[in-house]
């Protein structure tokens, strides 16, 4: 029951060997021609095999091209998207009844225009009322002032007397409660100046009081007015006319469209190749076609996806360009130089490196480690191989280092 399987399998493995190794024979008999072709026949087919037949036995046959570098335009790639230059929620800052008429969203507004005008309420007369309470402090100035005046005259001619009395006491010519009673004028004079200059000071802080609630007061008239900020386009419609806005309530959202900004997320790979000022071009997934200028390039990557941000500005003066449109950004960079070749010719090594094999000096085969560069339709731009190189694209997965191969070359362009 079990001798059959051991047959099968026995007739494929024969199969396989002769499909693989003896399939010029195989072909040559089928055709009908002499087993052993003739020494030209066998020179022209394989003109690069080795002398020894023992080599030529063991070497495996593939197809390789000769390939030249050539410098490419290394163009750093990203899938990103439209941004507003500018963004801004306009909010009440005060409360009030909407008084203005509101304007409808996609309406352009010049940097200054009002947006929303709030009820003012009695807010001017309490701007009236802290007008007067700075015009009475400042009245009351000069009335102070004329105080410390008077009050310092009499400290002088108190002091004048005080030393006319001690004299005169020391010479015999005063008592001395004289003395005591002209010192005790003194201390009083000096009391009266210290008491008015308080009072000066007490008038000039009632003053800058009053100007404080002045400035308040302007202050929360002019909360009652919302302008826009720049100029741009509404994305909302403004508050309603009689609607009670409370502070932080939403007047309007405008967003500035010209400059747009085209915002993608650089790999860590490519960091290094994006600077700012580069000239960048995007391609819009609606068909359109704009060039632009890197402007920032952040230092910190994001946490999740370790990519870092870049900003082009795009000029948008006809407003072609929407907020949150997709588009193929593509950044330039230091050319290099490369290889085109087939996407076929890639293979991994052991260790799981990406690379190709190539055809050394001596007809074995070796592994190259490469960088892909880019994908293209016609094949893949690689980096890391020299200036020229026989690489090995039909077979590289049946050799391994230093394996005597029989190389086959062939045009890329077939």
């Amino acid at each position: 029951m079990r001798l059959f399987p051991i047959i099968a399998a026995i007739v494929v493995t024969a199969l396989v060997y002769a499909f693989v190794f003896e399939r010029d024979r195989l072909l040559t008999r089928v055709a009908g021609a002499p087993e052993t072709p003739t020494a030209q026949t066998e020179a022209a087919a394989a003109p690069e095999a080795p002398a020894d037949p023992a080599e030529a036995e063991a070497a495996v046959r593939v197809v390789a091209v000769k390939s030249t570098a050539r410098t490419i335009d290394s163009a750093v790639i990203l899938r990103g998207q439209t941004e507003a230059f500018r963004e801004v929620d306009l909010r009440a800052e005060t409360t009030g009844q909407v008084t203005s008429e509101p304007l409808r969203k996609g309406s352009f507004v010049d940097a200054g225009q009002t947006l929303c005008t709030l009820d003012p309420g009695t807010r001017e007369a309490t701007l009236a009322e802290a007008r007067a309470r700075l015009a009475a402090a400042r009245a009351r100035v000069p009335e102070v002032e004329a105080r410390v005046t008077e009050a310092r005259s009499r400290l002088d001619e108190a002091r004048i007397n005080d030393n006319a009395a001690r004299q005169l006491q020391q010479e015999g010519f005063a008592s001395q409660s004289r003395a005591a009673s002209t010192n005790a004028a003194l201390r009083s004079a000096e009391a009266a100046v210290e008491a008015a200059t308080g009072g000066l000071e007490t008038a000039r802080a009632e003053i800058e009081s009053a100007q404080a609630a002045v400035a308040a007061a302007q202050k929360e008239i002019e909360r009652l007015t919302i302008s826009a900020p720049f100029a741009g386009v509404l994305e909302s419609d403004t508050a309603e006319l009689g609607s009670l806005l409370q502070p932080g309530a939403l007047c309007a959202t405008v967003i500035q469209l010209d400059p747009i900004m085209l915002v993608g997320f650089v790999p860590e790979t490519a960091v290094d190749r994006v600077e700012p000022g580069a000239l960048a071009v995007a391609e819009m997934a609606s068909g359109g076609r704009v060039q632009g200028e890197v402007t920032f390039l952040s230092r910190q990557a994001d946490e999740t996806t370790r990519t870092f941000r870049v900003e082009i500005r795009v000029d948008n003066a006809e407003l072609a360009l929407r907020d949150g449109q997709t588009a193929e950004i593509m950044i330039s960079a230091d050319g290099k130089t490369a290889h085109l070749l087939p996407q076929s010719a890639l293979t991994l090594n052991d260790e799981g490196t990406l690379g190709v094999r190539v055809v050394d000096e001596g007809d074995r085969a070796m592994f190259a480690p490469v960088t892909l560069l880019r994908d293209t339709t016609t094949g893949v731009w690689l980096g890391g191989l020299p200036e020229t190189a026989s690489v090995i694209i039909i077979g590289q997965e049946f050799v391994t280092d230093g394996v005597k191969v029989i190389p086959s070359y062939q045009d890329l362009s077939q």
